[in-house]
């Protein structure tokens, strides 16, 4: 889901994570097998599609991309703003063998659903692309079987918001917190809150806990790690919390939005959520000029933030692949991407994060570039809409005490292994 609006609506939207239709095939390659070969260097007029929270984002790129190509001119055709009618259509047309839309927009668990069932053009042989300036983990997102299948857009990661009146200490690890949080609740306010409902933002905070922790849901193979040592002692650590009060007990019903809410209007010391909400904790009266931001913390030092954004891939229909291609790197452009972060869209190019004039205009720029470069993609999964289920489903009974996490991690796992196969 997750993009950088500043309304939460938009947010939500964009983080909301759903499986593909039942049934569809994975016929993965490393290869441009499927697709046609000389589309691979054919030139034209190109579309774009992408959900229309973000579109605003893109407009004046593929306006000036149009003004300079007039011969491969881009069309933009926005998608419903809700992720799954996102998704839904552009299904719909990739296995009909549409060329409808040459470059999409793809949330980025998509990416491996997408490459899986031999939609997406691998960026390889004609195609490749140097993506030694972007932020690693956008990259790491967008590949697939070790082979690159989309281009990163946008990304996004989570921040630790407190309010400095509450909390005039920056933690450093989570002990940190937990100690924080024993003065705070004695003043009768809430101490962190974060998004524990049962849905996509609970895998997130799962994933948080447990890579944080030095553990995780997969690793690099795919194979599931959730009952590790060090995956069940990050759980464990969020059960904790969650029991004893550092965590709010109002987060398991709480998104993004409720966070935000609960932030702003200053009912709790500290909150984890996406950049977007800087702008709300700046303009609140309860938190303007008494909040700062960070990366989230660990259990030894920095934390690891679930990954966010949009990864563009090119139609395997597609008839003009190197224009569709280039219009990609376009937006990846300097100036472009610094437009980005200008709309509080987190850019994937490294280099915006350091500049001055940015960071004096939007100060938490720094801690998200440390946030991004420790953050890790979700599971890369053909079948992540199920994954995700077994992720929340046992992660939720831990939280509200139906297992103990040993229970729930190795439940989890089952379920993980019974859909990855």
């Amino acid at each position: 889901m997750a993009h950088l609006p500043k309304l939460p609506t938009k947010l939500l939207a964009t983080l909301a994570a759903a499986g593909l239709t039942a049934g569809l095939v994975a016929c993965s390659s490393d290869d441009d097998s499927g697709s046609d070969s000389a589309s691979n260097t054919s030139r034209g007029p190109i579309s774009f599609a992408m959900g229309k929270n973000d579109t605003d984002k893109l407009r004046p790129i593929i306006d000036q991309w149009n003004e300079e190509h007039p011969d491969e001119t881009v069309t933009l055709k926005e998608l419903a703003g809700e992720a799954d009618a996102q998704r839904d259509t552009l299904v719909q047309s990739l296995q009909a063998g549409s060329d409808d839309y040459d470059v999409m927009a793809l949330d980025v668990v998509w990416t491996a659903q997408f490459a899986a069932n031999g939609w997406l053009t691998p960026l390889t042989g004609d195609l490749t692309v140097d993506t030694a300036d972007l932020l690693p983990a956008t990259v790491e997102s967008a590949t697939y079987n070790d082979t690159l299948y989309g281009l990163p857009q946008n990304t996004n990661g989570q921040l630790l918001y407190r309010n400095t009146e509450l909390v005039p200490d920056a933690p450093t690890r989570w002990d940190d917190v937990v100690n924080a949080c024993k003065t705070v609740l004695e003043q009768d306010v809430d101490c962190l809150t974060t998004q524990l409902k049962q849905y996509e933002g609970l895998t997130i905070a799962t994933g948080n806990f447990m890579d944080g922790w030095g553990g995780g849901i997969l690793d690099a193979s795919g194979e599931p790690t959730v009952t590790s040592d060090a995956s069940r002692e990050g759980l464990q650590a969020l059960v904790d919390a969650y029991n004893d009060g550092t965590i709010s007990p109002a987060s398991t019903a709480a998104t993004e939005e409720e966070t935000n809410l609960a932030f702003t209007e200053g009912n709790t010391a500290m909150a984890i959520n996406w950049p977007y909400m800087w702008t709300n904790a700046n303009e609140a009266e309860a938190t303007s000029g008494k909040f700062e931001v960070q990366p989230l913390v660990g259990r030894d030092g920095t934390g690891v933030s679930t990954l966010g954004g949009y990864n563009n891939g090119i139609n395997v229909n597609s008839k003009n692949k190197a224009t569709a291609l280039d219009f990609m790197k376009f937006i990846v452009e300097p100036e472009n991407q610094k437009s980005f972060a200008e709309a509080s869209f987190p850019p994937v190019l490294a280099s915006i994060y350091d500049d001055q004039e940015l960071i004096e205009q939007f100060p938490y720029l720094p801690a998200l570039k440390v946030s991004l470069e420790n953050a890790k993609p979700r599971p890369v999964s053909p079948n992540y809409d199920q994954l995700t289920k077994a992720v929340q489903d046992n992660a939720y009974a831990a939280l509200n005490g139906t297992v103990d996490v040993e229970t729930a991690t190795s439940d989890m796992d089952a379920a993980i292994r019974n859909v990855t196969g």
